[in-house]
């Protein structure tokens, strides 16, 4: 018998937190609609704010222009959770809200850890585009946005 994937919540957690901090240092001005172009490599990408709640901010981040055509295009809907301090990616590419993790194998073929997976490729994506310079000019690192 296959033992059930479980994740480890510390982890999890540490990943959610530094994605935050990240996504704050690149998301345009907070108001409805507003987003901020991004180029990383040959690749162009848009950072909108899809919604403001009073404790959360859900942002999309979607690729512009393909990069191969091997490659799809890809989405991801983000969620921000200023009282907890943590971002998660809840949606990727316009599909159903993530689960913590799937039985394997599955219908859809998805990962054991998938939210970790998407979750750490988001992480992964955010610190390339701040070492690439993209972060904007009215961010102080010790206090946040000034």
């Amino acid at each position: 018998m296959q033992k059930e994937y479980i994740q480890s919540l510390p982890k999890y957690i540490t990943l959610c937190e530094r994605n935050y901090l990240r996504a704050l240092k690149l998301l345009p001005e907070e108001s409805l609609g507003n987003s901020r172009e991004l180029h990383l490599g040959s690749a162009s990408y848009q950072i909108r704010i899809d919604g403001i709640a009073r404790y959360t901010t859900d942002i999309a981040v979607v690729q512009k222009q393909q990069i191969s055509a091997h490659l799809d295009d890809f989405a991801l809907s983000v969620r921000l959770y200023h009282d907890a301090k943590v971002a998660e990616v809840i949606h990727h590419d316009f599909h159903q809200r993530i689960k913590p993790s799937y039985r394997y194998p599955n219908p859809d073929m998805h990962h054991k850890d998938e939210k970790y997976q998407l979750n750490a490729f988001l992480a992964d994506w955010l610190l390339a585009c701040l070492e690439s310079g993209r972060v904007p000019l009215n961010w102080d690192v010790n206090n946040g946005l000034v």
